[in-house]
């Protein structure tokens, strides 16, 4: 089992991310962080990387759901989607796997809330083109 869904979109990384936004949104997700990872990579370790951003995407009914079913999956949200450029013009974008990642933690009120982001994070990436 895979712990990431992705799509690779040919597009600059820009348009892909805002896409990217825009598609999670309408899927019912915010973005509650934004990790630019090349940036941070430059600032702390003076490398050059590619262009690579971590989205904290966060449905609030689903992680209210999931935080009264167990009240320590703080620890593992919110759900992690990343927009990398693997070429110019090709950028993938990958998705947690909410099912894969809930695994760990052993109670089975999580299984359901976990598929149903699960279907929501694939639509958000089968969306975009």
């Amino acid at each position: 089992m895979s712990y990431y869904y992705s799509k690779i979109i040919e597009d600059s990384f820009e348009n892909t991310l805002r896409k990217t936004e825009v598609a999670l949104k309408q899927e019912g997700f915010g973005i509650l962080t934004e990790i630019d990872v090349k940036e941070t990579l430059k600032k702390k370790l003076d490398v050059d990387f590619k262009k690579y951003k971590i989205l904290g995407a966060c449905n609030p009914p689903y992680a209210y759901k999931a935080l009264l079913a167990e009240d320590k999956i703080g620890a593992v949200l919110p759900c992690n989607v990343i927009v990398i450029e693997q070429e110019e013009n090709k950028i993938e974008v990958a998705a947690v796997d909410p099912v894969s990642s809930m695994q760990v933690v052993e109670n089975v009120n999580l299984s359901s809330i976990a598929e149903e982001i699960k279907t929501k994070l694939k639509k958000a990436v089968d969306s975009l083109a």
